[in-house]
């Protein structure tokens, strides 16, 4: 029997990596993101490469209804996803007060905690009647320390690993799982979206699709956390963040996070 599925931002850079990888495995999906033309042209490109079913859902991930939409439109439909994937979230460089937007960062709490949120008050309760799935939320090693210059990036990806690891443990005995996928810098749309390109923290950024195979592979396994792709510096500064005074921590994020840093 195959498993179903459900990738939100399926064809940004990480996403595009969890569709190969699901589909190699055989598996049907569901794709879900803005562009309804994206989605078709991601659509048909897989489901001719992988000989799976593939089906789409055209949602603006910011707007309070997505997750209801997305819901109605699986139910309707008969689709059943025995697996989801929230992927989708963005973050943006910028001192929160004097240079980033309300907008800007009411959107990015929309789609990296409430979506993801909904998204799953809605699956959650059918996958326990049917006693099985699997969630594998993507978070980042940003959830383990603020981030000056990223303030509510961080913030959110703090929520996503504590939500998670919560409901990894609510949900024990109803064999379904949620695993918090914690990736470092990757070499994704992410980092030229939210203005990072020439930031320290991107100046060794790796390439997602490990990142991708190793979140699904601790998804599939009920891991709680899954850290991966951490070069250089990031290995030893993430084990030892704990321990470092806050202020020294806070300084050190917020001069790897300058605009422009990664030439100094």
């Amino acid at each position: 029997m195959k498993n179903t599925a459900l990738i939100t931002g399926s064809y940004g850079g990480l996403g595009k990596c969890f569709v190969k990888i699901h589909g190699e495995k055989g598996g049907d999906m569901i794709l879900v993101g803005r562009s309804q033309d994206k989605l078709d042209a991601q659509a048909k490109e897989a489901s001719e490469k992988y000989e799976v079913e593939i089906h789409t859902i055209a949602v603006d991930l910011s707007k309070p209804e997505a997750a209801q939409t997305i819901y109605d439109t699986c139910k309707a439909s008969g689709w059943l996803p025995d697996i989801i994937i929230n992927n989708a979230g963005f973050g943006g460089q910028g001192d929160f007060a004097r240079e980033r937007s309300m907008e800007q960062d009411m959107s990015m709490i929309a789609v990296n905690v409430e979506t993801p949120t909904r998204i799953l008050k809605l699956f959650l309760k059918d996958m326990i009647e049917r006693g099985s799935g699997k969630v594998l939320n993507v978070s980042s090693t940003a959830a383990a320390m603020p981030g000056p210059l990223q303030a509510v990036y961080y913030a959110t990806k703090s929520y996503v690993t504590s939500w998670s690891n919560a409901l990894w443990r609510e949900l024990q005995g109803t064999g379904v799982t949620v695993t918090a996928l914690m990736p470092g810098a990757m070499q994704t749309g992410f980092a030229s979206t939210g203005g990072l390109t020439d930031t320290k923290l991107f100046a060794n950024a790796v390439e997602p699709y490990q990142v991708a195979l190793d979140g699904y592979n601790a998804m599939l396994k009920g891991e709680l956390n899954c850290i991966s792709g951490l070069p250089g510096i990031q290995k030893p500064f993430m084990s030892l963040a704990p321990m470092f005074p806050k202020k020294t921590m806070l300084n050190f994020v917020y001069n790897q996070q300058i605009a422009g840093s990664a030439n100094r």
